[in-house]
């Protein structure tokens, strides 16, 4: 299994192996340069071995090749290259690594590629050898380091590929002593949180899983007996925790479409899994959220970093381990920190004891020519502490993840034995302590851990103990002020400093047992992986931003929608509403009003008692504000939250209202609408009168129905004048004759 995921791996990074092209022996930058120029055939090593060899071993070298362009190459031949006398330094070493193979003066086998001439073709190629037919100039008594390449030709014979990478001899009768070397085991990540809720990925789920970087550095720590000090981020666990517990949200930064997750399986399983591989390995923390301590305290933000170290954000490592942290080492960014950075690291974590880390390229080398050791000791304000460098060159090389694995496993056997070699009659001391976000390849480092056990020239010893072996006298550089452009900027702590300033508004209103904070949050944006992230940490920045501000306006004053309140007569009371939505947070407030114009519209005091608002989890209460108008008109009244013993600092932006006065009071209102009801009954009655009068006209012939009738003749008792019809002529009388000459009756 071990062996397929390294085939993997390698295939993986063929695409990215690069081909130097120098003329002689270059330096790592000018080699680096030529990195950028990628080799039409990719070469990675997929097995060196022995890993040590002996006067009468025998050597295989193999790995794959691949064609890289977009054309075919026929004709290619693969070779090995290598020099017979030992290596004389490490920067000697250094030098071969960078250069190509051609440059290695002995040439041995040569084999063709014939599965390579087509685009993207791959073919497995290996040499067998032993030490005798490579005519190596062994060394006595002392490990020896030599380079060994293999390169690829064309057709024309010109190198289009190739790699360079050493075999360590060990004589049978070794007389050096064994190097001392101790592991710092980084378990620090980038941050993946917007507030303690809210997740802006859901990377840690892979990083988890196996084969994860996570998951990947603590299976290595617990497959070898090889002893490490563990360096773990508090807000690394505080992630894996709040996965573990529960349901959690994952909000992708600009999608604004958050996702539901279940309970972590994957994070309660890696929890259980790093706390039996620490087994009884020392650890230590670094702050919460491996804040960038060098910027703030560039920018007098020192307040923050002991709220970082702070036993209430730090002591997550003791919950979710069972034990408290037993190692004291203060650990700056990058191994480099100036005066201000080392007295604030020293008076958090070195009060009891303990030693910075550091890199060794922050240090000179002992000015007695002596080869220089990992322990030594720096001048502080707090005085003289212990320091502990790892080195840099060892920790770039294990560190680099361009490098195939083996290349880089075969590089740290022969570093390693080139320190062991320069001089064998001292005790040596070697700290290595890989990046903070390191991400081997799969196998890389238990393979690391496992060398550190078995090679003959390496004795592996807790960090503790190299602590305690002795300081050696060096000078220390000071902190580079190129350094300071890599630093996170005043731009960025200054928006974090804004939105420290709006949580600690909202914080200050919140009663009994709080449970919303914002502190690790704004710790966390406080990280120094934020270095190389300027754009996603804005993004994160204007998210907790618009968190913390729409946790303040849960706590709010309601307004009616046109925010207009009447009042009637010179005097009257205002009512003001407040409301707490939050749905698990009691909250303490103070209500003042005022008026913006004083001489028209003054405003009275609440009592104390009831200025001051005590809300639970989805209570409101109401407030009457006492007034006093001086005529007619409309003034704006500013409404307030304050925050209680504060000295007048307000909660959120507060409201502003119109009030209304109509300058009318109680006595003159009774009067003016007793009149208007009497205007309105009288109204009323001439009203009806008039609807009766027309409809008396509509139903008749044109009389009025009041004008006087015929003579009607008596009958029947029908009437005649008076009635509501026109009288009925006599003549329509049953029994009559015709009427008699005379005037016409009305009506005809």
């Amino acid at each position: 299994m071990r062996r397929l995921k390294r085939a993997v791996a390698l295939t993986a990074l063929l695409p990215c192996l690069a081909m130097a092209a120098p003329a002689t022996l270059e330096s790592p930058a000018a080699a680096s340069a030529q990195a950028r120029k990628q080799a039409d055939v990719g070469l990675a090593l997929t097995k060196v071995s022995p890993k040590t060899i002996r006067e009468n071993s025998k050597i295989e070298i193999s790995g794959v090749a691949k064609n890289r362009t977009d054309g075919r190459l026929g004709g290619l031949s693969v070779r090995l290259r290598y020099g017979t006398q030992p290596v004389s330094s490490r920067s000697q070493l250094d030098q071969f690594a960078s250069a190509r193979p051609q440059q290695l003066p002995n040439i041995g086998p040569q084999q063709r590629l014939a599965n390579t001439a087509e685009p993207g073709a791959t073919q497995n190629w290996k040499f067998k050898t032993s030490t005798r037919a490579l005519q190596l100039n062994v060394t006595a008594g002392t490990p020896g380091v030599y380079p060994v390449g293999v390169e690829v030709l064309d057709s024309a014979q010109q190198v289009v590929g190739g790699v360079t990478t050493f075999l360590t001899f060990m004589p049978k009768q070794g007389n050096s002593k064994p190097v001392a070397i101790s592991w710092v085991w980084p378990l620090i990540d980038r941050m993946h949180r917007t507030d303690d809720k809210t997740f802006f990925d859901d990377q840690l789920t892979s990083d988890m899983s196996p084969n994860g970087r996570l998951n990947t550095l603590v299976d290595a720590a617990a497959s070898t007996d090889t002893p490490v000090t563990w360096g773990i981020d508090p807000a690394l666990l505080d992630d894996a925790q709040r996965m573990a517990a529960g349901e959690y949200t994952v909000n992708p930064l600009g999608s604004g479409k958050p996702v539901q997750k279940g309970k972590s399986m994957v994070a309660a399983a890696w929890l259980a899994a790093l706390k039996k591989a620490l087994n009884g390995d020392p650890y230590f923390t670094v702050p919460y959220g491996d804040p960038d301590v060098v910027a703030l305290v560039r920018h007098k933000m020192t307040r923050d970093i002991d709220v970082a170290f702070d036993d209430r954000n730090t002591g997550v490592a003791t919950q979710a381990l069972g034990r408290p942290a037993d190692a004291h080492v203060a650990w700056p960014p990058h191994g480099a920190g100036g005066p201000g950075t080392l007295e604030q690291l020293s008076k958090n974590t070195l009060k009891d004891g303990g030693a910075f880390l550091m890199s060794s390229s922050q240090f000179q080398n002992p000015p007695t020519g002596a080869p220089p050791n990992a322990a030594t000791a720096i001048q502080t304000e707090a005085g003289k502490k212990d320091a502990l460098l790892y080195d840099e060159k060892l920790n770039k090389i294990v560190s680099n993840g361009k490098a195939g694995p083996l290349q880089t496993e075969q590089r740290f056997l022969a570093e390693t034995a080139m320190i062991a070699a320069e001089a064998p009659n001292l005790q040596r001391t070697v700290v290595v302590a890989p990046d903070r976000h390191w991400n081997p390849a799969p196998g890389l480092a238990e393979n690391l851990l496992q060398y550190t056990q078995d090679a003959e020239w390496l004795r592996e010893m807790p960090l503790s103990k190299i602590e305690s072996s002795g300081a050696q006298a060096r000078t220390f550089n000071g902190y580079p002020d190129a350094f300071e452009r890599y630093e996170l900027g005043e731009a960025h702590l200054a928006q974090v400093r804004a939105v420290s300033r709006r949580a600690a508004t909202f914080q200050s209103v919140l009663t009994n047992d709080i449970n919303i904070s914002h502190e690790r949050a704004l710790l966390r944006m406080q990280s120094v992986a934020w270095r190389v992230m300027p754009r996603r940490a804005k993004l994160v920045r204007n998210a907790l931003a618009d968190q913390v501000e729409s946790d303040m306006q849960q706590v709010r004053i309601v307004t009616t929608k046109n925010k207009r309140v009447l009042m009637g007569g010179s005097s009257g009371k205002l009512p003001v509403l407040v409301e707490n939505t939050l749905s698990n947070q009691s909250v303490k407030v103070r209500l003042v009003a005022s008026s913006e114009n004083s001489a028209k519209l003054q405003l009275g005091e609440l009592d104390p008692e009831e200025a001051v608002i005590e809300l639970q989890p989805g209570e409101r209460a109401q407030r009457w504000i006492p007034a006093q108008a001086a005529g007619n008109g409309n003034f704006r009244v500013r409404l307030d939250l304050v925050i209680p013993d504060s000295g007048g600092r307000t909660l959120g932006s507060g409201e502003t209202i119109t009030v209304v006065t109509t300058g009318y009071g109680q006595l003159a209102l009774l009067i003016t609408g007793g009149g208007l009801a009497v205007l309105f009954v009288g109204v009323g009655v001439r009203a009806i009168r008039a609807r009766r009068r027309r409809k008396a006209e509509a139903g008749g012939d044109g009389s009025t129905g009041v004008g006087p009738a015929g003579a009607g003749e008596p009958g029947d008792g029908f009437s005649g004048p008076g009635f509501a019809q026109p009288g009925i002529p006599a003549s329509e009388l049953p029994g009559t004759g015709t009427p008699t000459p005379g005037p016409s009756a009305p009506g005809t």
